[in-house]
C-alpha cells in the first residue's frame, strides 16, 4: 500500500489542505528535532488553523465590498479630536458589535468619515468579524429592485449574516417616498439585531430631508441612536488641505515658504 497516496486521499476527503501540503515537510522537521508524535500533530494543526483563518479573512474582505485602500494604516488619527481618538480605539476592540451598537460619523465633506469607518471595518474583519460596506444610494436601489422582484425578505436576510452594515453618505442624495421607506425598513430590520455604521453630512436636525415626515424621521433617529456611538468629526476638510498644499507647490516639491527661503 502506498501510504503517502492513501494519506493524501484521506486528508483531501477530510478537507485538510494544509495538512495535505505540509505533512511531509513538517514530518522531516519533527524527525530532525526529535519531536513527539503529539508535537508533530500540534505543529500541523497550528498551520492548518492559521491557513484557514487567513482564507476566512480573505473571503470576508472580498464579500465586504470595502475600498481596499481605506485602512487604519493610512489614516491620520492625529487629525481627530482626542475624544474621537478614544472612541475609535474602543471601537477597534469590536465589543460594540456584540452589543449590536451602532456607529454614526458626522462631519462636513472631506473630513474623513468614510475612510475612518472603512478603516475600523477592515480592522474588525481581521479579527474575524463580517462587515458589509455600501453607498446609501446603491443600497436603496438594490433593496427596491429586490422588493419589485418580491425578494426583499431574502435580501434583508442576507444582510443578517453581517455583524455590521456600513451605510455611507446617508442624506447625500435626496430620496423619494419609496426610497425613504425602503431605507427605513432596513434600519428597522437591523434594530437590536445587527449594527449599522453610518456616515452623513447632515446632523439629526436635518434628517427630515431624508425621511420626509417628522414621525418617520423621529422613528429612524430613535432606532439608530439607541445603543450608539457618535463620532463628531468637526475638523477641516482633508481634501481641501491637500488641495491647498498642491496649490502652493511649485511643481518641484517646494512650497511657497520654501521658495521664499530660496529667493532670499
Amino acid at each position: 500500500m502506498d501510504i503517502r497516496s492513501e494519506l493524501t486521499r484521506h486528508l483531501k476527503e477530510l478537507h485538510l489542505p494544509t495538512f495535505r501540503e505540509d505533512f511531509e515537510d513538517v514530518a522531516r522537521i519533527a524527525e530532525k528535532e526529535s519531536l513527539t508524535y503529539e508535537q508533530y500533530l500540534l505543529n500541523l494543526s497550528i498551520k492548518e488553523c492559521e491557513a484557514r483563518r487567513h482564507r476566512r479573512i480573505e473571503r470576508y474582505l472580498r464579500e465586504s465590498c470595502l475600498p481596499f485602500e481605506k485602512t487604519m494604516d493610512v489614516f491620520d488619527l492625529k487629525r481627530l479630536p482626542k475624544k474621537v481618538v478614544h472612541q475609535v480605539n474602543h471601537l477597534l476592540e469590536g465589543f460594540f458589535l456584540d452589543k449590536t451598537e451602532n456607529v454614526l460619523a458626522f462631519g462636513n465633506p472631506g473630513t474623513g468619515k468614510t475612510h475612518l469607518l472603512c478603516a475600523i471595518a477592515h480592522a474588525l474583519i481581521h479579527k474575524g468579524r463580517r462587515i458589509y460596506f455600501t453607498k446609501c444610494a446603491f443600497l436603496v436601489q438594490k433593496l427596491l429592485a429586490a422588493k419589485r422582484d418580491l425578494k426583499l425578505a431574502q435580501e434583508l436576510k442576507k444582510m443578517n449574516k453581517f455583524d455590521a452594515v456600513v451605510i455611507d453618505d446617508i442624506g447625500y442624495v435626496q430620496q423619494n417616498q419609496q426610497e425613504m421607506e425602503i431605507l427605513f425598513t432596513l434600519l428597522a430590520e437591523r434594530y437590536e439585531r445587527g449594527s449599522v455604521m453610518i456616515t452623513s453630512n447632515l446632523p439629526f436636525s436635518k434628517w427630515e430631508r431624508i425621511f420626509k415626515d417628522p414621525m418617520t424621521t423621529a422613528a429612524a433617529i430613535d432606532r439608530v441612536v439607541h445603543h450608539s456611538v457618535i463620532l463628531e468629526l468637526n475638523i477641516p476638510s482633508y481634501r481641501m488641505e491637500q488641495a491647498n498644499k498642491t496649490k502652493h507647490t511649485d511643481g518641484k516639491g517646494n512650497t511657497d515658504a520654501d521658495n521664499e527661503c530660496v529667493e532670499k
